[in-house]
């Protein structure tokens, strides 16, 4: 049956009882009732929530999260690290591009992401050479989302500079060399692709890989409604040289040069003046937050609190793979915060002062509103993307409403996501992903292949 019945099922107005979720073939859901009878035959469950957003990905990175954790000679930075990406990157075949993704996206639904961004930027070939078909490797990692099941944005990148001032590509940056008729040639490759479960925007990947006017040509190319994504003011160095070429921060320089409006994620924009936080907070832009890679990276801490309350909108992203979980991504930002505030309960308006609903509704609606896509809530026409809680969990066992999300976020390590319909598709069972065993095992010799192609 193409039904479900929850005992509680959060809405977008929050917890209800008694709800009967019906889809339809094409995965859309026609009818979310609240107080509704049982009907006969129809799979009933206790706990219910929308399936999280995460708008930020680099799927290749999957196969280096924990390899990185030697210490250099001298300090190690972001930047240290991206030069040990680079060696990386520069081996990986399509192929081995599209296994990692799917091993990827099977571990983000078994925890709770229904659907992602994927910031795509391994555009060419080892030699720098443009592959026959323009899209291989984006074609590679739409393949991954449809035989796992996951929703995806795909994000080609824009990446033509390595440093403001148009600085020409290192060598080693020679993969993922696009212009802006590079980036649109993908994005029309693309189109067919395009449904349900998968839209294509576009990526500029910084100030510092794509000259101003570069990004303005592509905001103005892109159909109408598609998303654009940027990274921008991640670290302190990039910031310093921002001010270096133009006067400006790497926001303020945005802001001024480009019509940023609610297309737009800004992804990370760590470091921030007041008069920054307010100007992504009055443009509509969601703020792309990916704690637990930015902790990784020792990037620093996105000002949440200010804005709050601004009226800011944010979403959550995984970025590197360091954790493939929504819930430690949102115990990181939040938790994050009372370090720096030393306090408790940071995250809450005066609407919603449940920290672990109104992080996981704001997270929802910031990520759906990146992503471009019908997802984020529980709502007739919205796609059917959903996670079944383990009620019989000890954590939340008996537990009333209000208080589900608050020991879902924030009380222990079990993954309490027992089942995941994405797209009207049943993709995790009692834990388990349906593909899991084929998809792990092409992982594995994708990575034994990059082992033995490294020499390790």
């Amino acid at each position: 049956m193409r039904a479900l019945f929850a005992r509680h099922a959060l809405l977008p107005e929050g917890w209800r009882r008694d709800v009967l979720l019906e889809w339809d073939a094409r995965g859309d859901l026609t009818r979310v009732e609240a107080g509704a009878a049982a009907p006969v035959g129809a799979p009933r469950t206790d706990y219910v929530v929308p399936g999280m957003v995460n708008l930020h990905s680099h799927a290749f990175q999957r196969a280096l999260g924990g390899l990185t954790e030697r210490a250099g000679e001298g300090p190690d930075s972001f930047w240290t690290w991206r030069d040990l990406m680079y060696r990386f990157a520069a081996r990986i075949t399509p192929e081995q591009i599209e296994a990692i993704a799917a091993q990827l996206f099977v571990e983000c639904l078994r925890h709770g992401y229904t659907s992602l961004c994927e910031f795509h930027y391994l555009q060419r070939d080892p030699d720098g050479q443009p592959y026959t078909r323009p899209a291989e490797t984006a074609e590679r990692v739409a393949a991954a989302g449809q035989a796992t099941g996951m929703g995806l944005t795909l994000l080609p990148v824009l990446y033509s500079h390595a440093s403001f001032g148009e600085q020409p590509l290192r060598p080693e940056q020679r993969r993922f060399r696009t212009g802006v008729d590079d980036v649109l040639q993908v994005v029309e490759a693309l189109q067919p692709l395009r449904g349900g479960q998968l839209e294509v925007g576009a990526a500029p990947h910084s100030l510092r890989a794509a000259g101003i006017a570069q990004v303005r040509e592509l905001a103005a190319s892109m159909p109408a409604g598609r998303p654009l994504h940027i990274h921008i003011a991640e670290q302190m160095p990039e910031v310093e040289q921002s001010i270096a070429f133009c006067a400006r921060r790497p926001v303020e320089y945005l802001m001024e040069q480009v019509a940023v409006d609610e297309r737009w994620c800004l992804v990370h924009a760590t470091h921030l003046n007041d008069a920054e936080v307010a100007a992504i907070a009055k443009s509509g832009a969601v703020a792309g937050l990916c704690p637990t890679t930015e902790a990784n990276l020792g990037d620093g801490l996105f000002p949440l609190q200010a804005f709050i309350g601004q009226g800011g909108r944010f979403g959550i992203g995984s970025d590197s793979h360091v954790s493939q979980s929504p819930v430690e991504e949102l115990r990181w930002l939040e938790y994050g915060q009372r370090l720096v505030h030393q306090r408790r309960n940071i995250s809450f308006t005066r609407q919603q002062r449940d920290v672990g609903q109104y992080l996981w509704q704001t997270a929802l609606r910031g990520g759906a509103q990146a992503a471009a896509r019908k997802v984020g809530a529980l709502a007739e026409g919205l796609r059917a993307d959903l996670l079944v809680l383990d009620g019989s969990h000890p954590n939340l066992d008996g537990v009333a409403d209000e208080d589900v999300l608050g020991r879902f976020l924030f009380c222990g390590n079990d993954n309490l996501v027992r089942d995941v319909l994405c797209g009207g598709r049943w993709v995790v069972q009692a834990g388990r992903h349906v593909e899991q065993d084929a998809v792990t095992q092409r992982y594995r010799r994708a990575m034994q292949a990059l082992r033995e192609s490294s020499g390790s």
